[in-house]
């Protein structure tokens, strides 16, 4: 039987890649359900392609323009926010891709938990701002969580058949974005464009920033805390530039074990819909051949501060790691309009965690509130460095 998919941001990068994986395998996945914030002439090719069940946009003044569109197609059409949101626990769905960007991700996760539909998670905020919360409710519901960040999935896939209470500790690697190895004054310099030339991947542009700071492998930590079910200390980082081995695990006898492959985001999404089942693809095989040499190397945390602050977060626990998310998603939203520098980007976030008040056992409610103050303050805090 086809597996019905609902995608939440089908025209982003991993929404328009699910789509050609499932464009590859009709006679196994049906998209139902495809969700865009603000393309919405993307959207509705996509939706005359695979014909799905139900449309959303973000955007609601494109509302008219995809109804009309669309008219006569058989496809419902829905707009705003709140409207994705409930479109996330379609009763036509048995698996919800979320591809929204950001601490957005996180009401349509818990909406589609709350309806009993697995989940295949490339919002890594959600897990960030509300791991605690979304994985007890996951278990609550019998409702499986499977990532797509191409660590997560490594991880993941190492674990299967072993038992996790014998996991010594997980190693995620980083390929050290476009600056690995530059200095404080080098990044002083940098522009928007320079950080935008990732070396290994094609992806958005908010996650290549991320990766540009580490703080896109600061938020794959947190995310790992609670996927896993692993400590803080049991998470280590290593700085891999040929990004062919995805991620470690170690267990508790000494052995370790790595998932490889070239970087093709494909594949742990095709990987995360098929699950638990393995299906052919025509992706470009790796050879070791090609590969004579495979570093590794330990993160700057000194340099790339995001990286210690999102670890200095995890620790914290609480409410803190949805301060750094908030106050990460406005700073890199000022360094991609240009009104801040690089280096501004952690000093920002540093501020607020170290201004928000702290609550040590948030509720969803006290999150909401917590993300919001966050990020009020450090939309003040770059108003005041571009009035400087």
């Amino acid at each position: 039987m086809q597996k019905r998919i609902a995608i939440l941001g089908s025209t982003g990068s991993i929404g328009t890649q699910a789509l050609e994986v499932i464009g590859a395998h009709p006679g196994l996945f049906r998209p139902v359900v495809l969700t865009a914030q603000n393309n919405a002439e993307l959207l509705i090719r996509q939706a005359l392609e695979f014909r799905p069940d139900a449309v959303a946009i973000g955007q609601k003044e494109h509302y008219g323009m995809v109804k009309e569109r669309l008219s006569g197609k058989g496809i419902e059409v829905f707009a705003g926010m709140d409207d994705i949101n409930r479109i996330a626990a379609w009763p036509g769905a048995d698996m919800v891709l979320v591809a929204l960007v950001g601490f957005a991700g996180l009401q349509p996760v818990m909406n589609a938990i709350a309806a009993g539909h697995d989940v295949a998670l490339a919002n890594k905020e959600s897990l960030v701002v509300a791991g605690q919360l979304v994985m007890s409710r996951a278990a609550e519901k019998n409702v499986g969580i499977i990532p797509v960040d191409s660590e997560h999935s490594a991880i993941f896939q190492c674990l299967v058949g072993e038992n996790p209470s014998n996991i010594e500790k997980i190693i995620l690697t980083a390929s050290g974005g476009p600056f690995f190895g530059k200095s404080r004054h080098f990044l002083r310099q940098v522009t928007r464009h320079d950080a935008l030339k990732h070396p290994r991947w094609e992806m958005g542009q908010k996650i290549t920033i991320d990766s540009a700071t580490l703080m896109n492998k600061g938020l794959e930590v947190i995310e790992a805390r609670w996927l896993f079910d692993v400590t803080p200390g049991q998470i280590e980082v290593v700085v891999h530039p040929q990004s062919v081995m995805h991620s470690f695990v170690r267990f508790k006898d000494g052995s370790i074990k790595a998932q490889m492959g070239l970087p093709d985001m494909r594949l742990p999404i095709q990987y995360a819909l098929s699950y638990p089942e393995r299906i052919f693809s025509d992706f470009r095989r790796f050879n070791f051949l090609d590969f004579p040499e495979l570093t590794f190397h330990s993160p700057d945390r000194d340099i790339f501060r995001n990286l210690a602050l999102a670890f200095d977060a995890l620790q914290n626990g609480g409410n803190s790691p949805c301060v750094l998310n908030a106050a990460n998603e406005i700073a890199v939203e000022a360094f991609l309009k240009d009104k801040i520098g690089f280096l501004k980007m952690p000093e920002i976030i540093e501020q607020c965690l170290e201004k928000i008040r702290f609550i040590a056992d948030p509720a969803l409610d006290d999150l909401i509130e917590t993300d919001r103050l966050a990020r009020e303050l450090a939309s003040r805090l770059i108003d005041g460095i571009a009035v400087k």
